[in-house]
């Protein structure tokens, strides 16, 4: 048997009024998910536990099959483990944003989606400028960074309340700044990233064509050393992650599987969605489970985008779930799981905790006879799974 899980990340929404009061998941068309919907499984599944904050860390740690309240230790201690950057014990890393501030607002989370080449010219002129002997920064992709801080008290820094950058779009930054013991050094090293990279020769020539400078960093996410059970331990199966997004990517080193880098996925709208679904069937040549990850339906939600957001999801079933129909009847040996880690309205341009719509389908699977995929359509049938990892055993075991 093969397994296949697809994550349109961000992708459940709430009905718009410009819409009809439908979701951009209604109004798109996507015959192939709604085909998959009717021969499977559609239902809901709560992947976010309760309490939990709903981060895409969260959501896909619980997809993956794991208990967050268990095995989460912080956002940026994943994406470390992505970028190589094996921790220490006395030190926690921060995910740290390239913004754009303008007037005190949080004008832009992404700084104009920055290109990798010119943030990482940004981040590594900043870690020279700042040199601090306990301070790190290391270059990621576009505009998601990390910060790596020694300090005697890890605990202490862990519980420093954070606020991510893409929940205060236009809203004055000064307000949600790093709070709780020992914030100072995060305060201090924000604030001087402004002057430094202010006037750096990329942010004026950015500025000089009309495009958002990287003006600022935001430290967010914190986290410290991660351990995980390896997913071969845990469900008995080798399997790989695809996802231009650290975050997805030090989830799946941790857990022992292969990271596949696909040529053009970017985590944006113009990623190369086909390329992936096609490096994830190859890799079942070697495997028996495949995880892919896409973000631009999420970052569609976070810029408030209904358009563009019902643009990238017909690409999504079009250019990837209609690549995995073609080999599941080719290959009827096969079970195919889709689901967004969390909502993400376009309304709100942040997550939220609801439920989200999958569709499970397959060998073995019968089907509930829903007519469509949708947020209302599965809601008809209600929650199926109380968390991602009884989906997950179900999806595998069942």
């Amino acid at each position: 048997m093969k397994y296949i899980i697809l994550v349109p990340d961000g992708m459940a929404d709430e009905p718009i009024a410009t819409l009809g009061q439908k979701t951009p998941l209604e109004v798109a068309k996507t015959p192939h998910m709604d085909f998959l919907a009717q021969q499977g499984i559609s239902a809901l599944a709560q992947t976010i536990p309760e309490g939990m904050f709903p981060g895409s860390d969260i959501g896909n740690l619980s997809l993956l099959g794991y208990d967050p309240k268990t095995n989460f230790s912080g956002r940026a201690s994943l994406e470390a483990a992505s970028l190589g950057i094996k921790l220490k014990d006395d030190e926690v890393a921060f995910r740290c944003n390239l913004i754009t501030e303008e007037g005190g607002l949080m004008a832009d989370y992404s700084a104009g989606h920055i290109s990798s080449e010119e943030a990482k010219v940004l981040i590594e002129y900043l870690e020279r400028m700042i040199d601090w002997p306990d301070v790190r920064f290391y270059a990621g992709k576009s505009y998601r960074h990390l910060m790596v801080l020694k300090t005697i008290n890890v605990q202490r820094m862990r519980e420093v309340k954070t606020v991510p950058p893409h929940d205060i779009l236009n809203k004055p930054w000064k307000n949600y700044l790093p709070d709780g013991p020992q914030n100072d050094i995060l305060l201090n090293l924000m604030e001087k990233s402004c002057g430094i990279l202010s006037n750096h020769q990329v942010n004026k020539i950015r500025m000089d064509l009309g495009e958002k400078p990287a003006n600022m960093i935001w430290l967010w996410g914190q986290g410290s050393k991660s351990r995980l059970p390896l997913f071969k331990e845990c469900y008995g199966l080798t399997g790989s992650v695809i996802s231009a997004v650290d975050l997805v990517n030090g989830i799946g080193l941790l857990a022992g599987l292969d990271i596949i880098t696909v040529p053009g996925a970017n985590g944006y709208y113009d990623t190369n969605y086909q390329g992936k679904a096609q490096y994830a069937l190859e890799s079942l040549k070697k495997h028996d489970f495949v995880y892919v990850h896409v973000e631009a339906t999420d970052e569609a939600g976070h810029n408030g985008d209904h358009q563009a957001k019902i643009q990238c999801i017909e690409r999504f079933d079009d250019l990837v779930v209609g690549t995995v129909r073609e080999y599941l009847q080719k290959n009827p040996q096969t079970r195919v799981l889709i689901s967004p880690d969390h909502p993400t309205p376009v309304a709100k341009r942040t997550h939220t905790s609801q439920p989200v719509p999958f569709i499970m389908v397959g060998q073995g699977i019968e089907s509930n006879k829903v007519k469509a995929y949708s947020e209302k359509e599965a809601g008809r049938k209600g929650v199926r799974f109380v968390s991602g990892r009884e989906m997950m055993y179900f999806f595998l075991k069942s």
